[in-house]
């Protein structure tokens, strides 16, 4: 099963300043808005599931993300060896995510979008790296290959969004953006 990556991984996520590989080497899977099976949720947070490979190595990446910001509210463990650690999202990119919630990616601010790089390097079949327009810099400047790409798919003419509230990404679905352990577990 292909897991398609949540509005929170792809917009919220990068905001930590997480060091990606860090991510990706102990078994990153996802960001969530909120936890359905815990009774406290927080606000201003977000929930990184991981199933990491190496427990001991988790462990140290896990106390280094401990020292190296406060913004760690907690972790825990579910059953099948993952884990979840949550984050307290950066206040002052607070109006930000509230647009990223309602679906408005191109209306974010300039100091939020300059989070994300403009490039990023791919690697291809020959297994050498080209770099490519990052998924997110697409996104909030409505690139013409995303438009056609929205196109294709859905067998529509879309015009001139470039200047108009359309938006190219699919909007935020709190129920897609809520972690369901039992259900994840149950489709993996």
């Amino acid at each position: 099963m292909e897991l398609k990556k949540t509005i929170t991984s792809i917009f919220m996520v990068p905001t930590l300043e997480c060091p990606k590989d860090s991510l990706k080497n102990n078994g990153f899977i996802n960001g969530y808005i909120n936890d359905e099976e815990r009774d406290v949720q927080y606000e201003n947070a977000i929930y990184l599931l991981f199933q990491p490979k190496n427990l001991d190595k988790f462990r140290e990446f896990l106390d280094e993300e401990y020292e190296r910001t406060k913004s760690i509210i907690e972790d825990y463990d579910y059953s099948n060896g993952y884990v979840v650690v949550v984050y307290k999202l950066n206040e002052s990119l607070s109006e930000d995510f509230k647009l990223i919630r309602e679906g408005k990616y191109s209306k974010t601010s300039e100091n939020f979008q300059k989070i994300f790089p403009k490039n990023i390097s791919v690697e291809n079949e020959r297994g050498k790296l080209k770099d490519h327009l990052s998924l997110q810099y697409r996104i909030f400047n409505k690139t013409e290959d995303l438009i056609e790409f929205w196109e294709d798919k859905l067998g529509v003419d879309l015009g001139n969004v470039v200047g108009s509230d359309f938006e190219v990404w699919e909007g935020f679905d709190l129920k897609r953006e809520t972690l369901n352990i039992k259900n994840f577990i149950k489709n993996v």
